[in-house]
């Protein structure tokens, strides 16, 4: 049984030597030129500094070049990957094969990991991008665990889930916000990557409120609950579950630092001492309840739901 990565999205380069220092194996940065729903924006500059920093302390940083690539922005790719090269990225997320095709060209040995949000939903489609050239596929957020364990047994690429943290629920490539604000006779100004913290879309029929912001790629509407498994580890882990996924979107540099923390002890407890662990999730669990947010309660996601054919 070997022991997952844990992979953290730190929101600033000050971030990763206190989340190295807590236990993160990676981290996920980018701009949001090329990358989506990222925590925080890393800029080329931030970029070298964040990969310097973290290879200092033996860990590898990702950068995510996983947007929509509409016609504007293809010469651009090369170029970008290119830099991120020079700079000992340890590998790019990708979705668009444009990305694919710009880094066969520009740097062939660049390790991609494949991640479209939601089409990673089974091994076969896995497979067909690691033979493509993909190394390791990031597992759509709405197959339950029975799929999960399912997919790491066939797959031939490493397989990355989120464990904690908010899912996208709908992305659109218009302004809708902006439109909505011009509809109405007022104007908003959409700041690069602000992502406020105070817009919601509330269902009153559910009772549920959705956080929505408004970037370069659009509208982004994400769920009104976190994910956290943080108790219910251990069966990907004996699966060999490659890499654990924890996303700070709209959180705090404290809040994702503090979350890290315990999930670096689950995890090193369970592959560890698993009767140790069964002994303290629950505890885990109720101390990160303790710091979440009022209006993020914590669910299961589609872990235990029922996959319906």
């Amino acid at each position: 049984m070997s022991k997952p990565e844990l992979l953290v999205t730190p929101i600033r380069v000050e971030d990763i030597i206190p989340l190295a220092e807590a236990g993160a194996d990676a981290f996920v940065i980018g701009e949001q030129r090329y990358g989506l729903r990222l925590a925080g924006e890393f800029l080329k500059d931030d970029i070298k500094k964040a990969i310097e920093l973290a290879h200092e302390k033996g860990k590898k940083v990702y950068v995510a070049m996983n947007a929509i690539f509409h016609n504007e922005k293809i010469e651009e790719l090369s170029d970008y990957i290119a830099f991120l090269q020079d700079a000992n990225a340890d590998a790019v997320i990708f979705g668009d094969p444009a990305v694919l095709m710009a880094a066969r060209e520009a740097a062939p040995n660049m390790k991609l990991h494949w991640s479209t949000e939601t089409t990673g939903t089974n091994w076969y489609t896995c497979n067909y991008w690691g033979r493509k050239g993909a190394k390791r596929a990031i597992l759509a957020r709405e197959i339950n665990m029975d799929a999960i364990v399912e997919m790491k047994e066939n797959a031939e690429v490493e397989i990355e889930v989120q464990v904690h943290g908010m899912m996208t629920m709908f992305q659109s490539k218009r302004s809708l916000l902006g439109n909505y604000y011009e509809y109405q006779g007022k104007v908003m100004e959409v700041e690069n990557r602000k992502q406020e913290h105070n817009m919601f879309l509330h269902d009153k029929e559910r009772d549920n409120k959705y956080p929505i912001f408004e970037d370069e790629n659009g509208t982004h509407i994400m769920s009104p609950n976190d994910i956290c498994i943080i108790d219910e580890l251990q069966e990907m882990i004996e699966a060999n579950v490659d890499s654990f996924k924890i996303d700070g979107i709209l959180k705090s540099p404290e809040y994702i630092l503090e979350v890290t923390k315990r999930y670096r002890k689950a995890i090193d407890l369970c592959v560890e001492d698993p009767d140790q662990y069964d002994d303290v999730k629950d505890e885990l669990l109720s101390e990160i309840e303790e710091i979440q947010p009022a209006n993020r309660p914590l669910d299961t996601g589609f872990y235990f739901k029922e996959t319906v054919y």
